[in-house]
Parts: structure tokens; sequence; C-alpha cells
């Protein structure tokens, strides 16, 4: 029998386990899936937790209920890849594969940025990237009514880029609904040259953020944390106060693949663009977070991966090439807050651009719109996620990056993104 192996039962090995399953035969393929967690996160929901909109229970369930008839499920922790010898290696056992599938995501790191991990992480900083996290900074939201939060971005790339965004927006609502807005001041710290990395979107962004009072300071290169002082320091040596810093810290892939010296300095697989497949190693794909690709770290994008990523994996089973036929196609709500939000679509070479999604004409969702049934949408994706897109329903969106129905004429330029700098130190100040 032929072993395909899946290393992580996130949203992308989720729904890959359920496409191979439906494409191999059982009784000449057996099906693994490796992942050292029992429990399956929502992650687009931890977003939501600080400000009580869900709960922990909102936003996880037990990865076996989302484990397909056929398909062998262990709880092990990964430590080792061996490309050569094609085999995977967990704290217990040693797994042998014809095809491996690497969908481990990417983790936070906030021990890379000097005084970031301190005595402060927990106390005046926060992040709402895990579900502890999350949960920590809804108690700390609960009685905060005056002074400055900062939410800055250490440096690309990081999970959901638009995941900021939400937060400042969102926190804006929360604070007015409680009535302390007015004492409350709200920055986005980010090293990106605007609200976002695509500049249509990036100007409609930072027009919210101008409504709403949100300062956004852009380019700001994180060096250090100074939690005593309740500083962050770049390394052209600006400093931005705070009295609650929400950090993205650092995101690295999975530590497994750094001790096998598989992927880059940051833990992430070389993959090509198109096929999904790895660009070192044979027999391995790699899909969602966990791969180096120039797009956004979020679960639309491994959806739309997975059907690209298992269609390729069948053809080389049937000896066949790989066909290039990812392009990048990424959709992403943005909740701006008060029950109302907008959607971005795009890929790798076309900007977001306005118009309906998902059918062209009808919508009925707004792209680059603000109304109320963009954030009904996000809060419907929920349950679309768990009841149907891990179950590896049909849902009616093209995983390719459609045109039809939106205004054309707007091209993505190269962006130049900041790059990770931590050579340089600031003077000291006499």
């Amino acid at each position: 029998m032929k072993r395909l192996v899946i290393l992580g039962h996130g949203t992308g090995g989720t729904i890959v386990a359920t496409k191979m399953r439906q494409l191999l035969p059982e009784r000449e393929w057996g099906i693994t899936v490796i992942d050292q967690d029992w429990q399956h996160h929502y992650q687009p929901g931890w977003l939501f937790i600080p400000f009580g909109i869900y709960t922990r229970e909102d936003c996880v369930k037990p990865k076996t209920k989302f484990v397909p008839p056929g398909v062998n499920f262990v709880l092990d922790e990964i430590q080792g890849v061996d490309p050569e010898k094609k085999q995977v290696k967990t704290r217990q056992y040693t797994f042998p594969y014809d095809w491996l599938v690497i969908a481990t995501g990417c983790r936070i790191v906030p021990e890379e940025v000097e005084g970031m991990a301190g005595a402060g992480w927990g106390k005046e900083i926060h992040n709402f990237y895990t579900l502890d996290g999350a949960l920590a900074l809804r108690e700390k939201l609960k009685y905060f009514d005056k002074g400055r939060v900062v939410l800055n971005i250490a440096e690309l790339p990081f999970k959901c880029p638009v995941a900021p965004l939400e937060f400042v927006f969102m926190a804006d609502w929360f604070f007015t609904v409680n009535g302390v807005r007015e004492k409350v001041e709200i920055e986005l710290v980010t090293p990106l040259p605007g609200a976002f990395t695509k500049p249509k979107a990036a100007e409609i962004l930072g027009q919210i953020c101008e409504e709403k009072n949100i300062q956004v300071t852009t380019n700001f290169q994180l060096s250090a944390v100074d939690p005593e002082k309740r500083l962050i320091t770049a390394y052209d040596c600006r400093e931005v106060n705070y009295d609650l810093l929400v950090a993205i810290p650092p995101n690295f892939g999975a530590k497994y693949i750094l001790d096998s010296e598989m992927g880059d300095p940051m833990g992430y697989m070389d993959t090509d663009n198109h096929t999904l497949k790895s660009k070192k190693f044979d027999n391995i794909y790699v899909i969602g977070d966990a791969a180096n690709l120039p797009t956004s770290k979020a679960g639309s994008v491994a959806h739309y991966e997975a059907d690209v990523l298992t269609d390729n994996l069948k053809r080389e089973i049937d000896g066949q090439p790989p066909r290039p036929a990812y392009d990048g196609h990424a959709t992403c709500y943005v909740v701006t807050g008060y029950e109302k939000g907008t959607l971005l679509d795009f890929n790798f070479k076309i900007e977001p651009l306005p118009g309906k999604f998902p059918f062209p004409g009808l919508g009925p969702f707004d792209l680059l719109g603000v109304s109320f049934t963009n954030y009904v949408g996000k809060m419907m994706f929920r349950w679309v996620y768990y009841n149907l897109m891990l179950k590896g329903s049909h849902l009616p969106l093209e995983t390719q990056f459609v045109l039809a129905g939106k205004v054309r004429g707007i091209l993505s330029p190269d962006i130049e993104l900041p790059l990770r700098q931590r050579s340089r130190t600031c003077p000291v100040k006499t």
C-alpha cells in the first residue's frame, strides 16, 4: 500500500485530507494526518474574543470531528522530516511516505524581538494571534477606560494581513459603545508604507482609519520593546509610547522545518507559486501559511490552494505533470465596526477591485464597499467554515480570481516591502 502523509490538521491539512480521500482508492492508498494538538481552532474567531463577540467555545472544536472516514489521525509531535529517506519522525514513531503534504502553518515568536517576551508579556503587552492571548486580552480590555492602545506589526510576513486593521476598527467601536472613546487613543504602527499591502485598498482602509481618528504610523520597522518605559523603538530610532501594546510578533514556520533544514531562515518552505510543489524536494507539496508564497497567509488562501494542490497531487500520482493553476487568489472580509464591513478580492497581479462577490453583478457582497451585508458575510463564515469548508463541500467560489463583475483597470505595482533588519542600532541619547 502506498502512503500519503499530511503534516498539520488545520484548515489546509483538513481540506486536503478530505479531498484526497475522495480521490484515492482506500485499498491502494493509506492517508495519515499528524498533528500535535487535539483542538481545531477557528483562528479568524480569535480576533472577536477580546471584544466579547465570540467565546472560547465558539472557536475550538475537537480535530477528530473533522477527520474523514478512511484517514488515520495521529496525535503526536513532529520532530523532523528526511526527504531523502521519505520519512517523518515524530516523538513516538517514524512514518514513511510516498507523498508528503506540509500544512503546519506558522507561529508567533515574540522572543525574536528584544524586550517583547519579557516581564510585560501578558500584562501591558498582549496578542490575539493565539487563543490564550485573545482570552487574556479580553480580560485586559474589560476595564481599560483611558490611555494609548498601540497595535504594532513587528515584521512581514504575518498571518491574516487584514486582522490588525479589523482590531483597531473594532477597538474604536468597542470603546465608543463603552463610552470611553474620547479618553482612548488608538494607533496602528506598521512596517508597511500604508495601511495594507495593496495600494488601492491601503488608500481606502487608510481613509477609514482617518474617519475613525485612528493614527497610522507607517514604515516602522520594530527594533525593540521597552516594557518598563512602555516604548517601542524602530531601527530608524523613532519611538512610540503605549499604555497597552497589542503586538503581532514575528511569524515563523514550524520548528521541525528549521530543525530539518528544509526551509528558509524563518521556517517557510520554498514553494512554487503556481503548482504549490516544493521547489527543493521531490514528492512534497505545501499549503497555507507554511509556504513562502507572495500572498496572504489566510484561511481563504488555503481553501483556494487546496483545489490546485489536490488536483496536482492526483495528476502526479497518475504520472502527469502538475499544472501551474494557482494565481494567488485571496478573499478577505474586513470588519470596520458598527456591524459593517468591507471585502477584498485579489491575486498575485490584480489589486482589490470594486464590484460584487461572489456572483458577478449580483453579489450579495460589496467589494471595497462598506456595508452591513459584508458584516453578515464575515459572521456567517464561521458556520460555513465548520460545516462546509472543512468537510470538502463545494462552495460558490472560483479557485482562480475572476474579473467578471468587477471594475477593471487597477493592477498591482511592485511594492518594495521592508526586510528584516536587526543589524543597526540607535545611537545612545545624551
